[in-house]
């Protein structure tokens, strides 16, 4: 994703959800001082692969095997914890440390990639727990512009940067076990996300000539006038 095609996208979810575009690229800044650039060659097996994107919703327990059968498997914030139940490997986490920091540790102890997120939001959390990760397995990403180590492959959620990243990577197909974009039991900010998370792999779909499963029956629904899509 060039960041000058994702910045007008950027800007309209700072201004639906009135973030500060300061405080991501004051975590961006930070994020940075304390991670390595990360050598994507580590994730090298994406290319060409059918990648499982896991979402962390309820219905993932009836669709691990979905996850199981794909090639690459990323899994976002708790959903590494139940695929890893479930005796499936996750072959990358993205988290912004919101949940589940302690298995984001022990990934990337375990030489298992770990997309760490830095935003405005989550500063001190970067700060406590990027530290005691091992350096060489932290992919730090931003929503802001790029600097340094820090890289922006596109998306806002867990679950949608872990699909652009994917696609980034040359994944030839992406599938979507453990999403539920009508989950009725998070709070009004959580749901306001997953419309995001809808409106961008719209758009990722899009962009890919793909059409996701996930989005089957939803896509006349979508309001795509932030997009920049032709």
């Amino acid at each position: 994703m060039d960041f000058d095609t994702w910045e007008p996208v950027y800007e309209a979810i700072l201004a639906d959800f009135g973030y500060a575009r300061e405080g991501d690229e004051a975590a961006r800044d930070e994020l940075a001082e304390l991670v390595d650039p990360f050598d994507l060659e580590l994730l090298a097996d994406v290319e060409g692969a059918t990648v499982a994107v896991a979402g962390a919703a309820a219905t993932l327990g009836d669709e691990v095997e979905r996850a199981a059968a794909a090639d690459v498997v990323f899994a976002a914030s708790t959903a590494a914890d139940r695929l890893r139940e479930a005796g499936i490997d996750v072959d990358l986490m993205v988290t912004d440390l919101d949940k589940n920091p302690v298995t984001a540790r022990a990934l990337t102890l375990e030489a298992v990639p770990v997309a760490v997120h830095a935003h405005g939001d989550n500063r001190e959390a970067v700060a406590r727990h990027v530290p005691k990760m091992d350096p060489a397995w932290v992919l730090p990403t931003t929503q802001a512009a790029p600097v340094g180590p820090v890289r922006n492959f596109g998306g806002f959620t867990d679950g949608d940067r872990g699909a652009f990243l994917a696609d980034h990577l040359g994944a030839a197909e992406l599938v979507f076990p453990g999403w539920d974009l009508d989950d009725f039991s998070v709070d009004p900010a959580k749901a306001k996300k997953l419309v995001w998370a809808e409106r961008l792999l719209y758009w990722l779909e899009r962009r890919r000539g793909e059409q996701f499963g996930l989005l089957d029956g939803r896509r006349d629904d979508v309001n795509a006038s932030v997009l920049p899509i032709e």
